[in-house]
């Protein structure tokens, strides 16, 4: 199998485990997850991404997800059953708010409670991937740099979908979004970084970017320093798209051509932690 999933007590192939109907993530997208890399059988940055999970949750008026030591036994043991103990996944959790029985989006209190949610996960053969890519930057979609979601991980990605579906038709591999105040925020699903100087920068939060992981890290190690970034590449820019499972190299925005240097695989390991890196 090239996956499995987790769900109701059991495991399974992804395509064949059933899901209610009233669920609030199907009918809503009411609902969070994270996705987190494995890397010769362990999850990466696992803590850092329960912790933005959990703060999600908490923002969002949700019950607390499950917990990390129950999660921990659960992670290692789909990887075994996926032959992954030495392998590369993509690991996906997932809580929803749970059935609706009710017509509407009203949440009634019932919901808010734990045992009316919904969580599941789901595991992945996947390599990370560092492929050159080109973008446009789009026109129509802004990411509101006011609004609380854009701070968080939902599963509500129907303008990320738009995004690069719009810029596929046109010939492009991805895009780059403006947000509501007009500066460049970050791609359909990653963030932006762009050495300039012989220094990383990435647009701040108030962009409305997603705080990801790899970008977090990024300023945590003091590697990336966040300053707004104008549409138009800088002479000697390098541009990057960057998430938990990739770092692309940007080779042209719109018409202009832009220089591919720096190993984006350098940049990517960089941010994951000193052991695991040691370690390969």
């Amino acid at each position: 199998m090239q996956s499995i999933g987790w769900l109701n007590g059991q495991w399974g192939n992804s395509e064949d485990l059933t899901f209610p109907l009233t669920d609030r993530s199907l009918k809503l997208s009411d609902g969070i997850f994270e996705t987190i890399l494995i890397l010769n059988g362990k999850p990466q940055l696992l803590n850092a991404h329960l912790k933005r999970w959990y703060e999600t949750a908490s923002a969002l008026y949700m019950a607390t997800p499950p917990k990390e030591e129950w999660l921990n036994k659960l992670i290692y043991e789909g990887i075994q059953k996926l032959n992954l103990n030495k392998g590369n996944g993509a690991l996906r959790l997932n809580w929803s708010r749970g059935n609706n029985c009710y017509r509407g989006i009203t949440v009634i209190p019932e919901q808010a409670q734990e045992k009316h949610h919904y969580f599941w996960l789901e595991i992945s053969k996947y390599s990370p991937n560092f492929n050159e890519i080109s973008v446009c930057i789009n026109q129509q979609e802004r990411r509101n740099a006011y609004s609380l979601l854009s701070k968080y991980k939902t599963f509500s990605y129907t303008q990320s979908i738009q995004v690069r579906l719009e810029a596929n038709k046109k010939g492009f591999d991805d895009a780059l979004l403006l947000s509501t105040n007009g500066d460049i925020c970050c791609g359909s699903t990653s963030n932006l970084i762009v050495l300039r100087n012989n220094e990383f920068i990435t647009p701040p939060l108030t962009t409305g970017c997603l705080a990801g992981i790899m970008r977090s890290q990024g300023i945590k190690k003091k590697i990336f320093n966040e300053e707004k970034i104008s549409m138009k590449p800088q002479k000697k820019d390098q541009w990057f798209l960057i998430n938990s499972l990739s770092c692309h190299p940007i080779k042209r925005i719109n018409e202009t051509t832009l220089s591919v240097k720096k190993d984006s695989t350098q940049i990517w390991y960089s941010l994951l932690e000193n052991d695991i890196i040691n370690a390969n």
